[in-house]
């Protein structure tokens, strides 16, 4: 019998994660939360039908922070089956832009298509109309000290 993978089996491991419904995607949303990325280290591969992110990513699923201090590390975020991208309120032509990611959601529409929208801080939006959901989540550094030295926070 197999179970799925939880979010603590993930503590002390590289992540390598897939996501082909809306409920999986959730556990990958929750992992890239508050993950920061230059623009420049966003890609969409047309011909490919792929999208994927280089994020810095808050190592949330980290069960020793209490024992060290807070850490990022390097991961992919990689959205297959992308037939078209759009934007809300990000200036692709600053090539000095940050990028926060505050989520991950799929909006459904027929035959297993939709759009995924990845929500970043200050109001922007990336939009991808896919043909059926498929994401995978993979870290490809070694963790290291998040340079803010905390983890992020949120206003209640």
């Amino acid at each position: 019998m197999t179970q799925d993978a939880t979010f603590e089996d993930g503590r002390e491991s590289p992540l390598n994660l897939g996501a082909q419904d809306a409920s999986d995607l959730q556990v990958i949303s929750s992992l890239v939360q508050d993950s920061v990325f230059p623009i420049t280290e966003m890609r969409w591969q047309a011909k490919q039908h792929r999208f994927a992110l280089l994020l810095n990513r808050f190592r949330w699923e980290d069960g020793a922070r209490n024992r060290h201090a807070p850490e990022r590390v390097q991961s992919l975020l990689v959205l297959d089956n992308v037939v078209a991208v759009s934007s809300q309120g990000i200036d692709r032509s600053d090539t000095d832009l940050i990028l926060s990611l505050l989520s991950v959601d799929f909006e459904p529409s027929e035959d297993g298509a939709g759009d995924l929208v990845l929500t970043l801080a200050g109001d922007g939006a990336l939009r991808l109309r896919v043909e059926a959901l498929d994401a995978t989540l993979k870290d490809v550094t070694r963790p290291y000290v998040a340079p803010s030295g905390k983890a992020p926070g949120h206003p209640e």
